[in-house]
């Protein structure tokens, strides 16, 4: 039946579900799974056996401003007529203005279609569709990287300094950035290829996860990705939560204490200030994320070691006095995967091709 919140039914419609609530219950099914399959809350059920009458009090009267069966007819004509039936409300009410036609509102043409099902999409051309990227698994360094562009403020209004910064999700390293005084593909191309060559990336070794900024998605940048045989994977449109490690990295940096108050005053003091930051962040920063060890001693494989060690210094304490544990001690177990835009009951899509 579908849901029944908001509508008014009449009492034939009433009757046969407290029919058929009663046959099920003496079959020996529960009420609530009833209500469920019939899709009717359980106290409508209940108030219904009471009584199958409306004892709602809405309006008696119809709006002044109610559209005549004339004047609905007139609007799904006209919608669906063969010179507006590729056109949204927005072009049809503008278009039947210039003819010196009016018939009613964006919004009305709207309500009027959604009622009679026929809000749809109304172009020839493919309906968009913004599916959400593939999952990407890491199990080890440089086989996922993020990477965004964000804005430093200059003491110059309405004039910004671009970072470009690139992040391996399984290590959080900080892997390559540079600042630039505007966004360009170009920028971007050198700048991933001198880090492929600093990480030694294979070809077919690394994903390389982005939004779909021009600096990502131009030319350049994808000739480059092609050349070092990187597998790209981008954000759907205005969707930040597709890229969270890179905007998550990128909180950490503008919220971080030590953060300059006032605007950088030359793009050399925003390079300094980001050196700073960086060097801080991959080998001082101890990251939530990962156990609390730096980015850059799980980017080099000495994170096992030292968590191997936080157990032993656990388990010592523990036996030393066990009155202090109720349970088991703190877990200081190796993430061995890391993912991005992971979907369970979905295959995570594997960073490596073959050949």
């Amino acid at each position: 039946m579908g849901g029944t919140r908001g509508r008014r039914l009449n009492q034939e419609i009433k009757q046969a579900c407290l029919d058929l609530s009663k046959e099920a219950q003496e079959s020996g099914c529960r009420l609530k799974i009833v209500c469920q399959d019939l899709g009717v809350d359980l106290k409508t059920i209940n108030r219904w056996e009471s009584s199958i009458e409306d004892q709602r009090r809405g309006p008696l009267t119809k709006p002044a401003n109610k559209l005549s069966d004339a004047e609905r007819d007139l609007i799904i004509k006209t919608a669906t007529s063969k010179e507006y039936q590729d056109q949204s409300p927005w072009y049809i009410v503008p278009s039947l203005a210039d003819q010196g036609i009016y018939l009613a509102s964006e919004a009305t043409f709207y309500r009027v279609l959604k009622q009679e099902s026929l809000l749809a999409h109304r172009r020839r051309s493919k309906k968009p569709s913004h599916k959400k990227p593939k999952p990407l698994t890491a199990k080890a360094p440089n086989q996922v990287w993020s990477w965004d562009i964000t804005y430093l403020m200059s003491t110059i209004k309405g004039q910004y300094y671009y970072l470009y910064m690139f992040m391996d999700i399984f290590s959080r390293k900080i892997v390559g950035w540079e600042v630039y005084a505007c966004e360009s593909m170009d920028y971007s191309a050198s700048l991933f290829a001198t880090i492929c060559d600093e990480e030694n990336i294979d070809q077919r070794q690394l994903a390389l996860h982005s939004d779909n900024g021009a600096a990502m998605k131009g030319a350049t940048m994808l000739a480059t990705m092609q050349k070092f045989g990187v597998i790209p994977s981008f954000s759907r449109p205005s969707v930040s939560d597709d890229n969270p490690f890179s905007e998550s990295l990128f909180k950490t940096l503008k919220y971080c204490p030590e953060y300059p108050a006032k605007p950088f005053e030359t793009i050399e003091e925003a390079r300094a200030w980001v050196k700073s930051f960086v060097d801080w962040y991959n080998n001082q920063h101890l990251h939530s994320g990962i156990k609390f060890v730096t980015p850059s001693q799980r980017h080099q494989g000495k994170d096992k070691e030292i968590l191997s060690n936080r157990k032993k210094v656990y388990e010592t304490a523990k036996q030393k006095n066990l009155n202090r544990w109720s349970g088991k001690t703190r877990n200081w177990n190796f993430i061995d995967e890391v993912f991005l835009n992971h979907l369970p009951k979905e295959p995570v899509m594997d960073t490596k091709i073959a050949a």
